[in-house]
Formats: C-alpha cells, sequence, structure tokens
C-alpha cells in the first residue's frame, strides 16, 4: 500500500510545489507503524523520501523551462542551513508549540489563498520598482515577467529551511508563498522553482537526519518508488491548471495541514 499511497502524494505535491511530508509523517506515525517511528524517525524517513519526490518533479519542470534557476540557487543558500539547523532542533526541543505557532500562521496564508486576496503588507512588494527584474519564457513560448525583492523574501526562506528539517516536510508550505507573495512570482512558477530548491533543503536536512540515525531506508525507497512516478504525473497536471487553480488547491492543503497540526497539539490527531 505505501508505493500507492506515495504515488498520489506524489500527484499531489508536484501540483502544488510541496515536499509531500505532510501526509507522509503522519501516514508512518499510524498504527501499525507507529511503533517503528517517532516523530524524529518519520521526519528523516519523510525527507529522505523528498529528495527523490524533489529531483522527479525538478526533471519534469525543467522540460516545461518553468524554474527560476538564478533566483532558486539563491534562495537555496538560504534554506540550506535552516534544513541543518531545524534537523538538529529535533532532538534538543519539543516541536508542539512551534507546530501550533506554524498552524495558525499557514490558516492565514491560506484564508488569503483561498480568498485569491495577497498578503496586505506584502503588496508592496509586488508593485515595486526595486529589485531584481525576472524575465522567463517557458517551453510553450507563454512569456513571464516580475520583479523580485529580495530584501524580505530572503530572510523568510530561512525559516523554510528550517520548518524543513524539523517538520520532515520539504518547506514547500511556506517557499510557494514566499515566493509568490514576497518575490512576485506567478503562481506556476514558485511551484516549479519552489521543487527545485527543495532538491538543495531536503538532502540537508537529510543529512543531519541520517547523522542522527534518523531515518529508516528501506520504508525511504519503497516511498521513493510511487513519488517518483506521481511527481511526473502531477508536474504534468500543473501545467494544465490554471494559476487562480492551483493557488486555491493550495489554500485547502494548507487548511488540512494547519488544522491536522492543531489537532494534535490538542491530543486528537
Amino acid at each position: 500500500m505505501l508505493p500507492i499511497f506515495s504515488l498520489l502524494v506524489g500527484v499531489v505535491a508536484a501540483m502544488l510545489g510541496i515536499g509531500g511530508g505532510v501526509f507522509v509523517v503522519p501516514a508512518l506515525q499510524l498504527t501499525p507503524l507507529s511503533l517503528e517511528f517517532s516523530h524524529q524517525m518519520a521526519a528523516g524517513t519523510s525527507l529522505a523520501m523528498i529528495v527523490f519526490k524533489a529531483l522527479s518533479s525538478t526533471s519534469g519542470y525543467a522540460r516545461q523551462k518553468r524554474i527560476d534557476y538564478r533566483m532558486g540557487v539563491l534562495i537555496a543558500t538560504i534554506t540550506v542551513p535552516g534544513a541543518f539547523l531545524g534537523a538538529y532542533l529535533t532532538e534538543i526541543i519539543a516541536e508542539e508549540f512551534l507546530r501550533l505557532i506554524f498552524a495558525f500562521f499557514l490558516l492565514y496564508v491560506a484564508s488569503r489563498m483561498i480568498s485569491n486576496d495577497a498578503f496586505s503588507g506584502l503588496k508592496l512588494f509586488r508593485r515595486s520598482k526595486d529589485g531584481w527584474i525576472r524575465k522567463l519564457t517557458d517551453s510553450d513560448g507563454e512569456v513571464f515577467e516580475y520583479i523580485s525583492d529580495v530584501k524580505l523574501g530572503l530572510p523568510l526562506s530561512f525559516f523554510a529551511g528550517v520548518s524543513s528539517g524539523l517538520l520532515g516536510i520539504g518547506g514547500g508550505a511556506l517557499m510557494v508563498p514566499i515566493l509568490h507573495f514576497t518575490l512576485s512570482f506567478p503562481m506556476h512558477l514558485a511551484v516549479a522553482t519552489s521543487v527545485f530548491i527543495m532538491v538543495f533543503t531536503s538532502i540537508a536536512g537529510v543529512t543531519t537526519h541520517l547523522f542522527l540515525g534518523n531515518v529508516q531506508l528501506g520504508y525511504a525507497l519503497i516511498l521513493a518508488i510511487g513519488v517518483m512516478v506521481g511527481a511526473q504525473i502531477g508536474a504534468n497536471l500543473a501545467k494544465r491548471a490554471s494559476s487562480i487553480t492551483l493557488q486555491r488547491i493550495f489554500g485547502f492543503v494548507l487548511v488540512f495541514v494547519s488544522a491536522r497540526m492543531i489537532l494534535k497539539f490538542l491530543g486528537f490527531a
């Protein structure tokens, strides 16, 4: 059942630019697997799977020419140290209160995405004339032009890296909104560039988890089989979806993720 489950995770995760850990971590902690997976072990194993998912998704989006490589590499230099730190923090702090804060933040982001509204305080960044002028042409000839002001986007990217290592997710739940809202990426490019950044972030996080003994390689490889196939399907589906549709689907997924985090904090999940 795990390969089928991971295939579905791969489809959804690739469409939305997330790693899929928000689904995999809780699944690994359900019976009968719960006896083998602490949160640390589930997070590490999830990140190992996400490496394969990110590589597969990136190859799909690379063919579509929708990855902003220059911005992606720059942001990865910020998220990677955050991922190292987040993975290390799983050994020294309880993450429950961090999860709760993270959950309420995701609810706020979700409400804005579902309503097709931007962060009121960040609209200034979308209209800013300062920053990196970006222009990409995808494989279908569609031209994307935007201006990325990195003054806020880069510091926020560090916390996306921390969330990846700490919670066992790819970081896309934070990275896609950061790219879309603070760096003015069109939604399709935000999704594609997020999975490219995730390659570096997930490798950094899983390296630390491997050192700490928090990875079940057998389960990670089983999950990787399905997720790599699903990621190719998801990347193709995302290309056909409108930006508004992707944005709203992403918002509803964030509602699910944040609700689960809140319920777990309250002891109901």
